[in-house]
């Protein structure tokens, strides 16, 4: 399989938030390694800031990630266009939205890159949130691994941004199954727990 092909927007986006973000925080990444170089994956963070899309974007440079973006941004007319040729696609959270996750199935049948954030939505304190069932759902849907991801922070000027990158994660035993809420919910919470302890490990 070869590497994607990026585009140039992307890249050219991308360079410009490296270099604002090199500028403004001093990032320190462990597990860069990890980043599949090839083949789709979905990359699942935890969510502490608006900063959290553009960061994990930059540390990701052989690939481009397709962020699942809550479709409030996409009313606005200058970020829908810029989302939207970044690749982004939006999500309604306020439902189970089956359009985004048929969009989402279809970026990795291409074998391109996911992007999602399990809580759904910033945490305000830092502390990890109960996650949502969608990723688990996805991965076990596309048979692809979960790339976790864990930030700490704060954001703060000229403060030190640590970022942990795991090993992926695979479902592949529940694959074929029928799979109830109660054992998604746990797979779920098993994304979480891969987050949390590389939160505790750093």
């Amino acid at each position: 399989m070869n590497k994607e092909n990026i585009s140039l927007f992307y890249r050219t986006v991308r360079f410009l938030v490296n270099v604002i973000i090199n500028i403004f925080y001093r990032v320190e990444v462990h597990g860069i390694e990890n980043i599949p170089d090839i083949g789709p994956f979905i990359v699942c963070a935890n969510h502490i800031s608006y900063w959290d899309p553009p960061l994990i974007g930059c540390l990701v440079k052989n690939r481009q990630i397709h962020f699942m973006a809550k479709a409030e941004l996409f009313k606005i007319f200058l970020f829908k266009n810029i989302l939207l040729k970044l690749g982004a696609f939006p999500v309604k959270r306020e439902t189970v939205d089956r359009r985004a996750f048929k969009k989402a199935l279809h970026i990795l049948n291409e074998g391109k890159v996911v992007g999602l954030f399990p809580e759904g939505t910033r945490s305000k304190t830092g502390e990890l949130q109960k996650p949502l069932n969608g990723p688990a759902l996805l991965a076990l849907k596309s048979s692809v691994p979960i790339l976790p991801i864990a930030i700490k922070g704060p954001y703060k000027l000229f403060g030190r941004i640590k970022v942990a990158i795991g090993q992926p994660i695979s479902f592949k035993d529940f694959e074929g199954q029928k799979i109830k809420g109660e054992q998604l919910s746990q797979l779920s919470y098993k994304i979480m727990q891969e987050i949390a302890a590389l939160l505790w490990n750093k």
